[in-house]
């Protein structure tokens, strides 16, 4: 089929206009091949590349065939990072948002005690990382009875980091009657027997990109003393004037010396690390995200996980211990169906390295010369005309689905005995409006949250304030949509 469309899915009308505000064109590879085995009710084994849309893939079906009603979670994604973790997250909710599905993230370095009391909630889809999960699980906060769908996102680096013993002991937990979703970059023996063991008649499919790794993505090296790679850096910042990059280091240490570094010169860059606390870590992606900043220093804490489309480089500081990590680092550009550029600043001690990645991708990585002053000159002319101005912010992805939604704060929540029903029963009550334009509903310690779509929105925030709910007037204000 040439032209390929969501709509030959059977999707809903919910579905399918979540799908066009967040500029989902036509079905990915991954997602074509996907989206119809998991809708039969299919388990599927998914070995495809980074950066393919596999998220969408598990999304957009398991969205579908969820039961709105049901108050105990319904889908389990376990994925090997806490940034990963926040972005399926936050997919799901923007693909199932005109659908009212409610989604929860748990991992590590956020208190428990916040995450216990979102899973208090009715809540649709819980996706976190093993070590959390398993918390919950043993705390009782984690109620397994009803999962019809999980999800093993990137697992191979489950397995790497060490994750593979706690999400077997997870698996053993849930009800067997349950599609099963695995999703890896690479098929090691040890996730094959997971497969092996927990999974029924699997359909496998296996994507080769049409536009491999090697192709897509330009990469070379140089080869520069220790000493030198800041100044190199430079020249090569003036000259290729990346306006979004991914600058990958070994360590946190290093991570900071270059930054500091950069930041004397007056780039626009933060620092992404395992170190950090986790509010910042996700408030850094958000800003990279949003282009507030040009450039990323990063561990490789950011090598997996990070879905940004678009990074047009990738420069390794240092390179990688490990020959995956270099995959994956590189796999941060040419997001999307869209070229990128990988640029390796070598030592001659860390060539030897770099000739293992090359046989491991079987794929020759050639050096290059140092750009000539009279380039760098050039170069950092027009750069500091644009690049080294203040980064103009790009637009959400979701941007155009919370443009139809109204978010609305009440001043009252649990301790006040505020339900949602009684939010419901104040709004329908309100001319013109219905239960059909009440998305999620959200009833906290102190205050509520409920979000209204389209133009009823306007006519709820205006009008909720002049209805007594239990017994009394509320204060109701307009707040921002906020995506993690």
């Amino acid at each position: 089929m040439n032209k390929r469309s969501f709509e030959d899915f059977g999707l809903s009308q919910e579905t399918l206009k979540s799908l066009f505000k967040l500029r989902y064109e036509k079905p990915t590879e991954v997602q074509y091949s996907v989206i119809p085995e998991v809708l039969k009710g299919r388990d599927v084994i998914v070995k495809s590349q980074t950066g393919s849309g596999k998220t969408a893939a598990f999304a957009i079906p398991i969205c579908e065939k969820l039961e709105l009603e049901q108050k105990n979670p319904q889908v389990l994604v376990l994925t090997p990072t806490r940034e990963l973790a926040v972005q399926v997250k936050e997919d799901f909710s923007h693909i199932g948002r005109f659908k009212r599905i409610r989604c929860a993230a748990v991992f590590g370095k956020q208190p428990i005690d916040i995450q216990k009391r979102e899973l208090k909630q009715r809540v649709h889809v819980v996706v976190g990382t093993p070590g959390r999960t398993s918390d919950h699980i043993d705390k009782k906060n984690l109620i397994l009875d009803d999962i019809k769908y999980l999800v093993l996102d990137e697992a191979d680096k489950m397995l790497d980091m060490g994750f593979i013993d706690q999400v077997e002991a997870i698996v053993k937990l849930l009800p067997k009657d349950r599609v099963t979703m695995l999703f890896s970059a690479t098929m090691p023996q040890e996730i094959e027997e997971i497969c092996r063991k927990y999974m029924i008649n699997p359909e496998k499919i296996e994507l080769q990109a049409k536009n491999p790794t090697v192709e897509k993505i330009a990469q070379w090296y140089h080869e520069v003393e220790d000493s030198r790679k800041f100044s190199v850096l430079k020249t090569i910042i003036y000259t290729e004037k990346p306006e979004s990059c991914i600058l990958f280091c070994n360590t946190r240490e290093k991570v900071q010396e270059l930054l500091s570094e950069m930041k004397r010169e007056g780039f626009y860059c933060a620092a992404l690390h395992g170190g950090m606390e986790q509010n910042k870590r996700l408030e850094t992606v958000q800003g990279f995200k949003h282009g507030e900043f040009h450039f990323l220093i990063a561990t490789d804490v950011a090598a997996r996980g990070l879905h940004i489309d678009d990074v047009s480089h990738v420069i390794n500081y240092e390179v990688p211990m490990e020959n995956e990590s270099y995959v994956h680092r590189i796999g941060r550009t040419g997001r999307a169906g869209k070229e990128g550029t990988a640029i390796t600043l070598s030592t001659k001690r860390e060539l030897r390295f770099l000739h293992e990645i090359e046989e491991y991708i079987q794929h020759s990585i050639q050096e290059k010369d140092i750009p000539t002053d009279k380039e760098v000159a050039e170069g950092k002319e027009a750069f500091e005309r644009s690049i080294k101005s203040k980064p103009k912010a790009k637009p959400d992805k979701a941007e155009r689905l919370n443009r139809e939604i109204t978010k609305i704060r009440i001043n009252s929540g649990k301790k006040s005995k505020m339900r949602p029903g009684d939010i419901l029963g104040a709004i329908t009550s309100i001319e013109g409006v219905s239960a059909d334009d009440i998305g999620i509903i959200d009833v906290q310690d102190t205050c509520s949250y409920v979000e209204v779509f389209g133009k009823a929105g306007e006519v709820v925030a205006r009008k909720l304030p002049t209805i007594n709910i239990k017994g009394k007037l509320q204060t109701v204000k307009k707040v921002r949509i906020r995506n993690f």
